[in-house]
C-alpha cells in the first residue's frame, strides 16, 4: 500500500507541473485532456494490481494451512526415519514453512541428539548392575577348578611314568636295531653290526635286522656270510627272507636250491612282485620254460606296461617252441618304453630272426 500511495503522489505532482507550464505557454487545454486519459489508465492498472495482490495474499494464506494437515499424517507412522518423496508443490510448501518456522527444525533435532547420546551411556549400566549378582558364584567355582588342577597334575605325570614302564615289543626292538645296523654298515663297521645282530638273534627271530645285514652282504659279494643269517628255519616264516636266501643260493651256485626255496610258498599275485620276477627268471634258467611263461603271464596280467616282462615271456615262449606267441611278445616289448639299449637291440634281433624264419 505504501508503494501505491507513492505512485499516486507522484502522479499528482506530474499533473500539476504541466498545468503550470501551460499557463506560460498557453497550451494547457490540449495537454490537460491527454493527461486525464493517461491518469484513468494508471488508476485502472493500479486497481488491477491491488486485486491481483489481494488474491495472491489469500491464496498464500490458504497454502499455509495445508502443510499442517499433510505433516500431521507422517507423525502417526511408527518409524519416521525415511523422508517422504517431495513433489514440486510439496517442496515449495516445505520451503515456505522453513522460512516461516526456522526455530521448530532446530528444536526438534536437539532431543534426537540427546536420545542418541543417552543410549550408549545406558548400556554399561546393565553390566554394572548385573555384576554384583554373579560375584559370589565365581568364588566357589574357582575352588573346585583349582582342586581339579591339583588333581590333574599327578594324572598328567602318570602317563609319563606309564610310558617309561612300557616295555618295547620284539618287533619294535628289531626295527630299532635294524636302523642301527644300517648306520653301522654304511660306516663300514660290518663286524660290529654282526655282533649287534648276534645279540638280538639270541633273544628273538630278528627278521628285519637279518634282512638288512644279509642284503648288504649280497651287495658286497659275500653270499656265504649272508646265508649264515638266512637259515631255512627262519626263511620259512617270511617271504622276504626266502627271497634273500634264494638269491644267496643262486649266487653260491645252487640254482635248484634257490628255485626250491622260492617254490615253497609263493605270495599271491600283486603282493610281492620282486619275488615272482625272481622265480620266473630262475625257472627259465633251470629250463622250465612253460612254468616260467606262466609266471610272466601272471605278472603281465597285473601290469602290462613293463617291457622287460614281455621280453621274459617272449624268451620263455621261444624256448618252449611257441614261435608265434614269442613274435607277438617281442613286438609288444619293442613298442613299450623303458628297455635298456642292450635289451632293445636283443629284441630287434630276435624279431628279425623269427620273422625271417
Amino acid at each position: 500500500m505504501s508503494l501505491l500511495n507513492d505512485a499516486l503522489r507522484g502522479a499528482e505532482q506530474r499533473q500539476n507541473r504541466p498545468e503550470m507550464a501551460g499557463a506560460y505557454t498557453g497550451q494547457a487545454s490540449v495537454k490537460g485532456r491527454g493527461k486525464s486519459w493517461l491518469w484513468a489508465m494508471v488508476l485502472s492498472l493500479a486497481a488491477g494490481v491491488i486485486a491481483v495482490s489481494a488474491y495472491w495474499f489469500q491464496a498464500h494464506n490458504g497454502s499455509e494451512e495445508t502443510p499442517a494437515l499433510t505433516r500431521a499424517e507422517p507423525v502417526s507412522e511408527p518409524e519416521p526415519v525415511a523422508q517422504p518423496v517431495a513433489y514440486p508443490e510439496e517442496v515449495q510448501r516445505a520451503d515456505q514453512e522453513t522460512e516461516l518456522r526456522p526455530e521448530t527444525s532446530q528444536v526438534s533435532a536437539e532431543p534426537v541428539l540427546a536420545m542418541v547420546e543417552s543410549q550408549p551411556a545406558r548400556k554399561p549400566e546393565s553390566p554394572v548392575e548385573s555384576a554384583p549378582e554373579p560375584e559370589p558364584e565365581p568364588e566357589p567355582e574357582l575352588k573346585p577348578e583349582t582342586e581339579a588342577a591339583n588333581v590333574s597334575e599327578p594324572s598328567a605325570s602318570e602317563p609319563d611314568s606309564q610310558v617309561k614302564q612300557i616295555r618295547e615289543t620284539p618287533e619294535s626292538i628289531d626295527l630299532r636295531v635294524s636302523r642301527e645296523l644300517v648306520s653301522l654298515l654304511r660306516s663300514g663297521e660290518a663286524r660290529e653290526a654282526e655282533q649287534r645282530l648276534q645279540q638280538l638273534a639270541d633273544s628273538q627271530p630278528a627278521i628285519a635286522s637279518r634282512k638288512v645285514f644279509a642284503r648288504q652282504m649280497l651287495v658286497q659279494g659275500m653270499p656265504g656270510r649272508a646265508l649264515a643269517w638266512l637259515p631255512a628255519s627262519a626263511a620259512e616264516s617270511d617271504a622276504g627272507l626266502r627271497l634273500l636266501r634264494a638269491r644267496a643260493l643262486h649266487a653260491s651256485g645252487d640254482l635248484s636250491g634257490a628255485v626250491a626255496t622260492l617254490e615253497r610258498d609263493v605270495p599271491a599275485a600283486g603282493q610281492n612282485i620282486e619275488y615272482r620276477v625272481t622265480l620266473a627268471t630262475l625257472l627259465q634258467q633251470v629250463g622250465r620254460s612253460a612254468e616260467a611263461a606262466r609266471q610272466w603271464s601272471v605278472l603281465i596280467a597285473q601290469d602290462d606296461s613293463r617291457g622287460a616282462w614281455w621280453v621274459g615271456l617272449a624268451i620263455a615262449l621261444e624256448t618252449g617252441g611257441e614261435v608265434t606267441g614269442a613274435v607277438r611278445a617281442y613286438g609288444q616289448a619293442a613298442q613299450l618304453p623303458g628297455l635298456s639299449p642292450s635289451l632293445a637291440d636283443y629284441v630287434r634281433e630276435r624279431l628279425k630272426t623269427l620273422q625271417a624264419g
